[in-house]
């Protein structure tokens, strides 16, 4: 089934937008250094005592936890005992329909609140730990430290663009039994990595969807915060990090009074529940502040974004009807066959190539504009985050689209998870699919205009305040650095911009 693109009108729209605070980022002088506002939510009149009682609760976020649980193994269950058929099947419906879709727009509203109940990990903590909640002594792990060369996001950068060639090359998102399979091999990476390591290295190190959850939550509109960092710089015990008798250690080596970004937190809570002074709160936040100003990312980190930032794109491109004509052509002239698999790698890989390379050449751009005052690799490091509103905005826009057109019929399917008995869409069907969408197609073209414009505005912003930190107070040596960078947000921008006016092919 092909949908129908954004309008041209918005996406002209949304062009004159981005032309005009192009202008205006260039002409205008550095930004206010003057911090944003914070609001704690802890003190918010009617929120607070929720909020207070959510955060000291354990058996709160164990329910949760126990729901998505069930609800994985619902999927599991359908996939592997349930119809072969996609679109009749819970497994394939609820994981890349609604799951994949929905975990990227969560991180909009609640940052990294998915990997606070993520089944992987709670599955892998049960089986290890062998308690619902709380700190195990023994913790039946071999408690190793992750050697050097692992310390690092690159083994989860490689396995998102392997499970990017999973999903779109080999096809797991048409095979219920392959999705569970997969779903459960994630289940054993976790298990494996926390019955090995020390905590939980797979979050940290390993996860793909973790590490893309924590690269987003940089522009989530909340925090996890000390209240007051005085009281963490007199503190001489480091509940949040150490962990308590009845708290587990922060699962990712992060200390509440040095924590400035949100991208290794994985909102396990156990900071708020381990802390004597209660001195750890929930704040709301301009979104975009931190990758603006406090993200400080290594160049592992770098890559990871860019990658996303590229394979974001990638899955919009394979999804409209000129890709397959082009894998189809470049398959023939490679003597491929089949499911065009080395063509499908080879336009893989030049769809990673191409965006890191353009960034390079502009950040190459901006360092030689700056006339010696940040090399190279400063300037790669340190602009990587320009990239994030880019690809968030795109996957919210693109991931918008899918919820809105393939999220109906979802009280049917859970009535026959393994759709048993179940035939094929019918093309009447899928017909009446197309039109008992969730939202308005008008609405769905203005919110989609929307994200993209947000998303410019957002980069305009960071590589101001980026920039201007990056190249000091020298006003000429920060224009001529700053152009090539506005110019990689318009052209990258733009290309989304027309990927999301072209039609789109639905894979159920």
């Amino acid at each position: 089934m092909t949908h129908a693109g954004l309008p041209v009108t918005w996406g002209l729209a949304v062009w004159a937008f981005m032309v005009g605070v192009g202008v205006w980022a260039f002409l205008k002088s550095a930004p206010d250094k003057t911090a944003p506002r914070r609001i704690d939510l802890t003190r918010v009149p009617g929120l607070g005592p929720l909020v207070r009682y959510v955060n000291s609760r354990p058996y709160v976020q164990f329910l949760a936890r126990l729901i998505v649980v069930a609800i994985f193994v619902t999927v599991v269950v359908a996939g592997l005992y349930g119809t072969p058929i996609p679109e009749r099947n819970a497994a394939t419906v609820l994981t890349w329909n609604l799951w994949w879709t929905g975990v990227i727009i969560s991180v909009f509203f609640v940052g990294t609140a998915w990997c606070g109940v993520c089944p992987w990990d709670t599955l892998a903590t049960w089986l290890v730990r062998r308690r619902p909640w709380g700190r195990a002594e023994p913790n039946n792990s071999l408690n190793l430290r992750v050697p050097g060369w692992l310390r690092t996001v690159y083994p989860a950068l490689l396995l998102l663009i392997g499970l990017t060639w999973l999903e779109l090359g080999v096809g797991v998102t048409l095979s219920p039994y392959a999705t569970a399979v997969l779903a459960l091999v994630m289940v054993m990476l976790a298990t494996v990595s926390l019955s090995v390591f020390e905590r939980k290295a797979f979050c940290r190190y390993f996860c793909p969807v973790g590490r893309t959850i924590g690269a987003y939550a940089q522009l989530a509109p909340v925090e996890l915060r000390p209240i007051d960092t005085d009281t963490c710089a007199r503190c001489e015990t480091l509940e949040c990090y150490h962990g308590s008798a009845t708290v587990e250690p922060c699962p990712t080596n992060l200390v509440m009074g040095r924590l400035k970004q949100n991208t290794y937190c994985t909102s396990c809570g156990n900071c708020t529940q381990s802390c004597p002074r209660a001195n750890v709160a929930w704040n709301l936040r301009p979104t975009g502040a931190e990758a603006a100003e406090q993200a400080r990312p290594h160049l592992d980190a770098s890559w990871f974004i860019l990658g996303l930032l590229a394979l974001t794109g990638f899955h919009g491109l394979t999804m409209i009807p000129e890709w397959e004509k082009g894998i189809s052509a470049l398959g023939q002239w490679l003597g491929d066959s089949g499911q065009l698999l080395w063509a499908f790698s080879l336009g893989l890989a030049i769809n990673l190539i191409v965006p890191i390379a353009f960034f390079s050449s502009m950040v190459g751009l901006a360092a030689v504009g700056s006339a010696g005052i940040v090399s190279f690799k400063q300037a790669f490091i340190r602009l990587a985050p320009v990239t994030l509103p880019f690809a968030f905005a795109y996957h919210l826009a693109h991931n918008l689209k899918h919820l809105v057109r393939e999220g109906g019929g979802l009280a049917e399917l859970m009535l026959n998870p393994l759709g048993t008995g179940a035939l094929p869409l019918s093309d009447l069907e899928r017909h009446l699919h197309h039109f008992d969408s969730l939202t308005p197609d008008p609405v769905l073209s203005a919110l989609q205009a929307g994200l993209m414009a947000w998303g410019f505005w957002i980069a305009v912003k960071i590589i101001r305040h980026r920039g201007h930190a990056l190249f000091g107070d020298n006003a000429a040596a920060a224009r001529r650095g700053l152009m090539p960078m506005l110019v990689f947000a318009l052209a990258m921008t733009g290309y989304h911009v027309w990927l999301l006016t072209q039609n789109m092919v639905m894979r159920m």
